[in-house]
């Protein structure tokens, strides 16, 4: 793992006048320029923008004022000089005070962006959208190198590990490494049940012992909603297996499923 960026937040004020932008600081700032330098041309060329650019920005702020920021005087020795109205000097000062408020909120909500960070990652896992019914998260702990197959150890938030094989091409592929944040998607008919009454030996890699939440019967499979710590399973078996296995709510059972049933995704 590299070292650890410091997160930090930023942001603009925009002024708009109904659905219309009036624009931010830059067009504030020339209007700044104007009111010192008493001309659009000379603050344009102190920005570094052509008149035109820095006449259309002034007139698009204007018709949106409703009124004129700005008024020319013609004549005199050095050709006239412009100057803002009241309502142009108005506008300048609220900006810069709006945006002295905005700033304080900003270092005041960037305090706390250990948990903003932490939080974007949750976003992304409530935005992503996958056929598989079990979407699991965690930080993969282990990865075990094989000539052609990697073993990858992901612990879940309960401090619970799922073992996903992958070939070797996909390890690097994702870019896994210790610390990755990362999914686990096991679709629920690969998960077989197990009466915890019953002493079996599986190969299957992954098996949790949970609670029956739910049971949702269908016309030949049912759902079965297994509580497992602080995560939940789905699982669908035939309504034959509810059967035999005496399933209800509150049924003690163990859950089971083979690191190769596991898909491994990294969030972008």
């Amino acid at each position: 793992m590299g070292e650890q960026t410091d997160f930090g937040l930023q942001g603009q004020i925009w002024i708009t006048a109904g659905d219309e932008s009036m624009g931010g600081h830059g067009r504030i700032h020339l209007l700044s320029k104007i009111a010192e330098l008493g001309s659009i041309s000379q603050a344009a060329k102190s920005m570094k923008m052509s008149y035109k650019a820095a006449w259309d920005a002034v007139n698009h702020m204007n018709n949106l004022a409703g009124e004129p920021l700005l008024y020319r005087i013609t004549g005199g020795k050095g050709g006239g000089s412009t100057t803002l109205t009241e309502r142009g000097q108005q506008l300048i000062s609220n900006f810069k005070r709006i945006e002295q408020i905005h700033q304080r909120f900003l270092q005041e909500l960037s305090q706390d962006t250990g948990n903003i960070v932490d939080d974007l990652f949750v976003l992304k896992r409530l935005s992503m959208k996958t056929s598989a019914r079990n979407q699991l998260f965690g930080t993969v702990t282990a990865i075990q190198a094989g000539a052609v197959n990697d073993t990858v150890e992901i612990t879940i938030a309960d401090g619970r590990h799922i073992i996903a094989t992958i070939t070797r091409e996909s390890t690097e592929e994702l870019e896994l490494q210790v610390g990755s944040e990362v999914f686990a998607l096991i679709k629920a008919s690969d998960i077989i049940l197990l009466s915890s009454a019953e002493k079996v030996r599986l190969s299957a890699r992954n098996q949790f012992s949970g609670t029956v939440a739910h049971i949702q019967e269908g016309a030949v499979n049912s759902e079965i909603i297994i509580t497992v710590g602080e995560n939940t399973l789905a699982v669908v078996i035939t309504n034959g297996s509810v059967a035999s296995l005496q399933l209800e709510k509150g049924t003690g059972i163990t859950a089971a499923f083979k690191a190769s049933s596991v898909i491994i995704g990294r969030p972008f």
